[in-house]
């Protein structure tokens, strides 16, 4: 007897990214009871599943803005290897989609359905992953494939992870295929569009896997919005990330771009920006797919990234870099937290240290253009560590060739459900021109945690990177400022960063540091120990050649040789005196000179008055609780 034909449910409305985030939770619930228990087995199962499916919907787009501009259109799958074909739910309506071949969507699965148990893991096992590998690899020659799109290629190398299905039961594939099928694209805003990076985000770290570094892989979204506003990128030029995780920085900036080109930009602005722009590395095997599928489902058609470690150089799949340039316009990044690199990373920087983000900033001094704009996560250490040479060294580099002209400072708890509480700050810069002045902005005084995230609002922008009116301002970011300031407005990141370097730009929360001013005095309190040392070292060459006379003479020395070492250990402790003054320059620490302590102005006796009080009413709160018991 035939089994029964599978009847399509009607795609879900998603309206909001909490909607999206319980959809997908219980799609996962369904994983995590078929063999895929841990974030690390169902996060790159689910990706390519999802990733298929949207890649078909996009493609179905795609085919109908062709048949209305009256332009070819090819699959970048062929059938039966596409959605629509083997996973798509199968019905015998009438009015049930139908493929271009003129077959009704799902009508492999319904062939595999019919075909009895075990059907489908064999096409996918056997057939399905078989032929999508091949995208990437010519099975035969084992050489990348020459006869495929650069689209083709980038579908290949997403897939060439997966080596078989995880899930252990057909039964339960079936319902994640049918729940994955319900996500429509066309019921995702622009606001909400589905993408890996966020669900990758939601998975990770909304869903038990306490121990889990994931703050390696991903930066909060409203983070790098407020990057990306910030530094204003222009289309036309090359935007890169040398440790892009999922892609997040790269995948926003565009997203930025195409609202900038507006509703009817030129085909090749188009094509340059889906092509041309967008450059990333990484060196994790589970992360690099999940990047190349979320950029590819943005809409980067051809996202440029290398596989490998960037810090060695050495590569794992450079094939889809090879059109990056030597420099970039703009680099957006978050190097890991506390990372720590051997001497093959290491021996590749002028100032060597295990310190992962040290050896990060030094890449990025090479590989930003000249005139080219850096907004950077920095852990607090980098900030204020003055006792170890390759920090000096690397933020004298950076202030030495680099117009630090930003520094803001972000909570604490921003990081903290990526697995990573340290304190973090943003950093802007360009390249061509030395520091002169550091404009500072102050968040930390924000509290945030894991259900009050620090929002793009918080900066002061709205989602377009306008000002946000203070009525519309998070009321955790301006109540100690209104319990002072009624009658003025609040002086918000957004509002401030355009009065930097100005008097203007002077608030509660933001100051100017003069760098110029700062290494002026430095040096002024250095020269008299430098010239101390320097008069000492002098005496210390009479002394020597004293030395070898009363030698060669076989006088007694003993009395010069304590001259010697005392004298020589005067130079070094003034020496270090000096360097100490001149490594304290580069302590970059946000300190805010303006900020307002509130303080506690009662005498003892009111003290001690109010603990009587509060005695008191907890007292006669007992007393009546005791009353109710009894």
């Amino acid at each position: 007897m035939a089994k029964k034909a599978v009847k399509k449910k009607q795609p879900k409305a998603i309206a909001s990214t909490q909607s999206l985030s319980a959809f997908v939770k219980s799609i996962c619930d369904v994983m995590r009871r078929s063999n895929c228990a841990s974030a690390l087995q169902y996060v790159p199962e689910l990706t390519w599943i999802l990733f298929l499916r949207i890649l078909d919907a996009q493609q179905a787009k795609e085919r109908e803005e062709a048949e209305v501009i009256g332009t070819n259109f090819s699959y970048a799958l062929n059938s039966p290897y596409r959605w629509q074909d083997w996973a798509a739910p199968f019905s015998e309506d009438e009015k049930h989609q139908q493929t271009d071949e003129g077959k009704p969507f799902g009508w492999k699965r319904q062939e595999l359905f019919a075909a009895g148990d075990g059907q489908l893991f064999d096409f996918i096992n056997k057939e399905l992953l078989t032929y999508l590998h091949g995208l990437d690899i010519d099975q035969r020659t084992g050489l990348p494939n020459q006869n495929v799109s650069r689209k083709q290629r980038i579908i290949g190398r997403i897939m060439s992870a997966v080596e078989r299905v995880r899930v252990d039961s057909e039964t339960n594939l079936r319902d994640i295929i049918d729940m994955v099928d319900e996500i429509n694209i066309d019921h995702v805003g622009d606001q909400h569009f589905f993408t890996l990076s966020q669900v990758y985000e939601d998975l990770l770290l909304k869903m038990g896997e306490k121990n889990s570094d994931g703050g390696q892989f991903f930066t909060p979204r409203e983070v790098i919005r407020a990057m990306v506003h910030t530094v204003d990128p222009e289309p036309g030029k090359t935007i890169y990330d040398p440790g892009c995780g999922t892609g997040g920085f790269l995948a926003i900036a565009y997203e930025y771009i195409a609202r900038k080109l507006g509703n009817s930009p030129a085909s090749t602005d188009i094509d340059t920006l889906k092509h041309d722009t967008f450059f990333g590395r990484e060196k994790e095997n589970l992360v690099f797919p999940i990047a190349l599928a979320n950029l590819v489902l943005h809409g980067i058609d051809q996202p440029n990234l290398w596989h490998g470690n960037t810090l060695t150089g050495k590569a794992t799949y450079p094939a889809l870099f090879d059109k990056a340039p030597k420099v970039f316009d703009y680099i957006f990044t978050n190097p890991p937290f506390g990372g720590k690199e051997g001497r093959d990373a290491q021996k590749n920087f002028a100032f060597e240290t295990s310190s992962t983000q040290v050896l990060f900033l030094q890449d990025i001094l090479k590989e930003l253009a000249p005139n080219g704009t850096c907004a950077i996560v920095l852990d607090e250490g980098l900030l204020f560590r003055t006792n170890e040479s390759a920090f000096v060294e690397t933020k004298r580099k950076l202030m030495d060739e680099c117009d630090l002209w930003a520094i803001v400072s972000l909570p604490g708890g921003v990081f903290s459900t990526a697995g990573a509480g340290v304190k973090t700050n943003l950093l802007f810069f360009t390249k061509g021109k030395k520091t002169e002045k550091i404009w500072y902005y102050d968040l930390s005084h924000v509290k945030v945690g894991k259900k009050t995230p620090l929002t793009l609002a918080h900066f002061g922008f709205d989602r377009d990177g306008l000002m946000l009116a203070d009525n519309q301002l998070p009321g955790n970011l301006i109540a100690d400022w209104c319990e002072d300031n009624t009658d003025k407005p609040f002086p918000s990141y957004a509002r401030m960063l355009k009065h930097r370097g100005m008097d203007d730009g002077e608030s509660r929360y933001s100051w100017t540091v003069d760098l110029t001013e700062r290494r002026t005095k430095a040096r002024e309190a250095m020269q008299p120990l430098l010239d101390e040392a320097s008069q000492l070292k002098a005496a210390v060459v009479d002394l020597k050649e004293k030395f070898k006379r009363f030698k060669k003479e076989q006088k007694d020395i003993t009395e010069l040789e304590g001259q010697i070492r005392e004298k020589e250990k005067n130079v070094r402790e003034l020496e270090n005196k000096a360097a100490d003054i001149d490594a304290a320059v580069f302590d970059l620490k946000a300190v805010n000179p303006n900020a307002v302590a509130k303080i506690d102005s009662r005498t003892p006796q009111q003290i001690i008055q109010n603990i009587e009080t509060q005695g008191r009413i907890i007292s006669e709160a007992l007393t009546k609780l005791n009353t109710l018991l009894n």
